[in-house]
Formats: C-alpha cells, structure tokens, sequence
C-alpha cells in the first residue's frame, strides 16, 4: 500500500507542473486496400476490438480460494477503485469531446471493475465500490487524483488523450507492483489481464496522442517498456 501511495502521490505532482487519400484514378484492387487501411486506422485509434472476459470468470471460478495476505487485501480494494476512477474519467471525457476512444475503453474499464469485483466477492471482502457515486472515491489520494486529472484534460482533447495514456501508464506500474506480493493464482490471473487490458488502451491512447500532433513519455514504467508496448499487436483474449 506504500508503494501505491508513492506513486499516487508522483502522479499528482506531475499533473501539478488525418490520413489523406488520393483516390483519382484508383482501381478497385486500389480502392479495396484503402478501404481496409482506413478501418484498420479506425480501429487503432478507436480502440473497436471485441474482448472474451467470460471465459475470464469462468477460470476464476475454477480456481480454489486461498489464505489472503494483508497486501492482497489491500491490493483488491485498491484496484477496484482505480478501475472505477479509469472508467469515469473517460466516460467523462467521452461525453465531453466525442472521442469514441474514451466511450470504448470506459466500456473496457467496466468490464474490468467487475473482474475485481469477483474478487471481492469471492474472498468475502466488503467492497469499496459498492453504490458507486462518478467522481467520488473512498480511498483520499484516488480522489485528490481525479480531480487533478479531469483539470488537466478539460483544457483540451490533446490533454484528455495524455490524461488517459498517464492512467494506463499508472495501472500497469501498480498492476505489476502489486503482483511482487501476490502468490493467489485467481487475484494473478486477473491482475495479469488487467495489465494485459492496460497495454492495449495505451496503444490506442498513444496513437490518438500522435493523430493529435502530440506526444507522450512514460512516467511510471520504463522507457523500455513503453517503447515494446508501443511498437507490438493488439493483445486478444481474456484468459491467456
């Protein structure tokens, strides 16, 4: 839980401080092509790839119950809140640009608040995003950093957009630090997904960056890390 604060409070220190096309003259192989690069491009930046959680639940639901550790514990209610707090600040921002990435990956983020929720389910813990207010978190520090985030990307949508690589550049740091405590095979199964889904909004958060004329620099993972996030394939599936 101290290593989360750590970075919870890093990330609020830090907020602190079109393709054109030719077509004369095409032929209708030509033509087919662009038709594809184009919904190719729309789903890079749109973020409109379909995910298989169901078979997700349905391993966890396979996995025996075992002892929790404190950090395990601390881990789940933590998460569960992160995952709420990515969700409402891109429905948000969705309603607030029109950015059918943000309306996509809150959808995502949904499904992943859910996934912990499990979690909490499964273990008997009382759950922190029980009646969910938007905007309002139990844990201070999630809630002193949506504030800082839905200022920094009400400014513009080239905010917005950094704002949401920031969030998936945050989740896989503590995703990946919570999982140095955590020897239960279901809490790492879904944690494993989790980042799994982190990577995938970030490359599409980093595209629409760009499509922007911006640009993004990790701030919690490496630079090596970011860069192989980057440069690789969407990543499928809900139960590798």
């Amino acid at each position: 839980m101290k290593a989360i604060k750590m970075s919870m409070a890093l990330w609020i220190a830090t907020l602190s401080m079109g393709v054109t096309l030719n077509l004369t003259g095409c032929t209708k192989s030509e033509e087919m092509n662009q038709e594809e690069f184009s919904q190719s491009k729309e789903q890079a930046l749109d973020y409109t790839y379909s995910e298989n959680e169901q078979s997700l639940l349905e391993r966890l639901d396979s996995l025996p119950v075992e002892e929790l550790n404190e950090s395990e514990k601390a881990a789940l209610l933590v998460m569960r809140e992160e995952e709420f707090l990515a969700y409402d600040v891109y429905d948000l921002f969705g309603k607030m640009y029109s950015r059918r990435v943000f309306e996509n990956i809150s959808k995502s983020e949904s499904r992943h608040t859910e996934a912990v929720k499990a979690l909490l389910d499964k273990y008997g813990l009382t759950d922190p995003g029980f009646n969910h207010v938007q905007g309002l978190f139990i844990n201070a520090d999630l809630q002193k950093l949506y504030n800082s985030l839905i200022a920094k990307g009400s400014e513009s949508i080239l905010n917005a957009l950094i704002v949401g690589a920031t969030i998936e550049d945050v989740d896989i740091y503590d995703l990946e630090k919570h999982l140095e405590f955590v020897d239960n095979e279901d809490i790492r199964l879904i944690f494993e997904n989790l980042i799994r889904g982190s990577r995938n909004h970030l490359r599409a958060f980093y595209r629409n960056i760009l499509s922007e004329g911006g640009s993004y620099s990790p701030q919690y993972i490496t630079m090596d890390q970011f860069t192989q996030i980057i440069n690789s394939d969407h990543e499928r599936g809900g139960s590798n």
